[in-house]
């Protein structure tokens, strides 16, 4: 090997160490601004999320531009029902997991593998993770950085939090978000006055809300609404949640 191929070998060496320490560093910038970033959202609420502002850029290339219905309401001020509501809804298990749900990602993976109508498996908080923080998509990154983001939820907030914030951000028609919004724009009323029919219908059109109606909801909403019901006695009322 002549001095001037011993040179340029060094050199590329230089140059792959200096590519990852860049990487590094921007990786260790990341992990501090997310732990911080969500930490602080344990007290301070969110005034928008990933999904609104996608949401409002879509509209805006659309030509149909229109303000995000978005207002905020505690957890102690929505009625007893709502959460109840969209945890026998969405994830049963919320008290006890610790963000993802293994036996109904099992159950579902055997599901959709007898060609059964594709079903999800995503808990309350990894749907957090995912409205808060990240885009729309099924990508192995994305969904790499969801578990990340769900992780540090489970770890930096309390379940009450979670439930709270995820009452808040869900889409529940277009451009309507949480249920402050949902409440008044759908019953008229404030969210602390809502049945425990009113709460189930919210929570019945979730997994599709721009394609299911409060309004005009169909028969498979309705359908959906009164197994909520049924779930939300089975799961003993609002006091499944007490101990959150």
């Amino acid at each position: 090997m002549t001095k001037n191929d011993s040179t340029k070998k060094m050199s590329f060496r230089k140059r792959v160490l200096k590519f990852f320490k860049w990487i590094l560093k921007l990786a260790i910038l990341f992990f501090v601004v997310s732990v911080l970033l969500v930490f602080s959202m344990r007290w301070i609420n969110p005034i928008t999320s990933s999904i609104m502002i996608q949401r409002q850029i879509s509209g805006f290339i659309k030509g149909d531009f229109e303000l995000i219905h978005y207002n905020w309401v505690s957890y102690n001020n929505v009625s007893r029902y709502v959460p109840i509501a969209i945890v026998a809804a969405e994830d049963q298990n919320f008290p006890d997991h610790f963000g993802f749900d293994f036996k109904q990602i099992e159950k579902a993976l055997k599901e959709n593998k007898r060609g059964k109508r594709i079903r999800g498996a995503s808990t309350i908080t990894q749907q957090v993770a995912k409205n808060l923080f990240l885009w729309e998509g099924k990508s192995f990154i994305r969904k790499g950085i969801e578990a990340y983001f769900t992780l540090l939820i489970e770890l930096l907030w309390d379940k009450e939090r979670i439930l709270e914030v995820h009452m808040n951000i869900a889409e529940m028609g277009d451009k309507i978000f949480g249920v402050g919004t949902a409440s008044v724009v759908y019953f008229k009323k404030s969210p602390s006055k809502l049945t425990i029919s009113q709460a189930a219908l919210l929570a019945a059109i979730l997994p599709n809300p721009r394609k299911y109606s409060v309004l005009k909801p169909s028969g498979y909403v309705r359908g959906r609404q009164n197994w909520i019901i049924r779930q939300i006695n089975s799961l003993g009322g609002p006091d499944y949640l007490k101990d959150i």
